[in-house]
């Protein structure tokens, strides 16, 4: 998804697995400065929930199938987008999340 982006609400994070391999991808902060300093993948901090158990949470979707995750960190929700990133988009949509034209 290197040349793919998706605006989403922090709590989103979307992941990918390849060859057994889960990879998080990269999240950056555009809305306002913190006050503070957080680290945006701090999961247990900022939503409650561990590592271990949000990648047993993917894999329980699909057996660890090679493809695009996407996770609700704030309610602890999970789904598979596919093989292809634009699954991703796809699945927000779904949700609700974004707009087929940005500009409209």
């Amino acid at each position: 998804m290197s040349d793919t982006t998706v605006f989403i609400p922090d709590y989103y994070r979307i992941f990918e697995c390849r060859a057994g391999e889960w990879f998080l991808k990269t999240v950056r902060l555009i809305h306002k400065e913190l006050p503070f300093a957080v680290d945006l993948n701090d999961f247990q901090l900022l939503y409650g929930v561990s590592d271990e158990q949000i990648a047993v949470e993917l894999f329980r979707l699909n057996g660890g199938k090679a493809g695009y995750y996407l996770a609700n960190l704030r309610q602890k929700q999970f789904y598979y987008c596919g093989a292809e990133p634009e699954g991703v988009k796809v699945k927000l949509r779904s949700l609700g999340i974004g707009r087929d034209d940005p500009f409209q």
